[in-house]
């Protein structure tokens, strides 16, 4: 009764999706503007450029997760309370699109960390996505 068709006896071009995932709850329009989980502010998933300069031996501030394996990118996984890092604006669920001018958005983790731990100054173009932020998290380890 649950027969499979053999790949090569599709008559259509074959596209095979991802798994589907459930969206968000709705929310209701009239609901929106007082509901925690709602911001009428989309300016907020726009890039925007972080810099940050790290003087010898100094920590970050952040830490990062994902990598090319996730297919993903490298998104903010912890932000220091007071460090410059948090002070700049930077915060848990933003992606790393690029790190003085290198692409994050498929990199290695080692090579992302290796950046970002050799660099002096740091100049980051990072966008709040905390959906494929969520994503990855329970796609990846690191």
């Amino acid at each position: 009764m649950d027969q499979k068709i053999p790949y090569d006896d599709y008559q259509l071009p074959v596209v095979f999706l991802p798994s589907y995932e459930n969206p968000p709850a709705w929310i209701p329009p009239q609901e929106r503007v007082h509901h925690p989980d709602y911001n009428n502010e989309l300016t907020q998933f726009l890039p925007r450029t972080i810099v940050l300069k790290k003087p010898p031996g100094a920590q970050l501030g952040f830490n990062i997760r994902g990598g090319k394996a996730s297919q993903l990118g490298i998104f903010i996984s912890k932000v220091v309370p007071d460090s410059d890092a948090h002070r700049a604006g930077l915060q848990e669920g933003d992606q790393v699109l690029s790190v003085n001018e290198v692409d994050f958005q498929d990199i290695e983790h080692s090579r992302a960390v290796e950046i970002l731990k050799t660099a002096r100054e740091i100049v980051m173009r990072v966008r709040f996505f905390p959906y494929n932020y969520q994503r990855q998290k329970e796609r990846t380890v690191h």
